[in-house]
């Protein structure tokens, strides 16, 4: 062996215990970025579900938003309704009770015509009085009942009382004008009477 064999020789040596130093680092590299793989993968699978817990309660929270506006607005809805129903009927009452005075001052009318010789003209004022209560039935106003009937501070207005033992105690004997009330629950006009005590 010369020395140049010798010196490729040792070359070759070093060579391949530096080939194989760099396969142990490529090894010990391999190893570690597995072993590394390995514990990430559960911190990601656990970020994974942080993430997707976080994402599921937002939706819940923004869909539970969804519920209250909905049920916000179905409630303004029916607030509305109520309150427009209630500005009808504020007005219409209000309407009606401009039109009672005639409806007394008609009825008053029929009555002294009993008394006088125009028959005609109490035809024509009855046919007018029983036209305007036709219109306020299809209004849903009518006249309230009241002599007869239980003395009912809901719907008279006792302004004089009167004692007789034939009749029941609290009876409306005499009206002496007429009350109206809406769709049997509102009130227009409370009824003028006279009651037995």
């Amino acid at each position: 062996m010369n020395k140049n064999d010798e010196t490729n020789a040792k070359k070759k040596m070093e060579c391949s215990d530096a080939s194989l130093g760099n396969e142990e680092v490529k090894s010990e590299e391999k190893t570690s970025e597995t072993h590394v793989a390995d514990m990430d993968k559960p911190a990601i699978e656990e970020n994974t579900e942080d993430l997707l817990k976080k994402k599921e309660e937002e939706l819940k929270d923004v869909f539970d938003r969804m519920q209250r506006i909905a049920a916000e607005y179905d409630n303004f809805r029916k607030r509305t309704l109520k309150e427009k129903e209630r500005i009808y009927t504020d007005s219409l009452c209000e309407i009606v009770a401009k039109f009672l005075p005639v409806a007394d001052n008609l009825e008053r009318a029929i009555k002294a015509a009993e008394n006088d010789e125009g028959q005609g003209l109490k035809e024509g004022i009855s046919l007018v009085y029983k036209q305007l209560m036709e219109v306020l039935e299809k209004l849903d106003v009518k006249p309230i009942d009241a002599v007869g009937t239980s003395f009912d501070p809901e719907l008279h207005d006792a302004v004089m009382h009167d004692e007789d033992d034939t009749k029941e105690n609290n009876m409306v004997v005499e009206e002496f004008l007429k009350g109206y009330i809406y769709k049997d629950e509102i009130v227009i006009r409370h009824s003028i009477v006279k009651v037995v005590n």
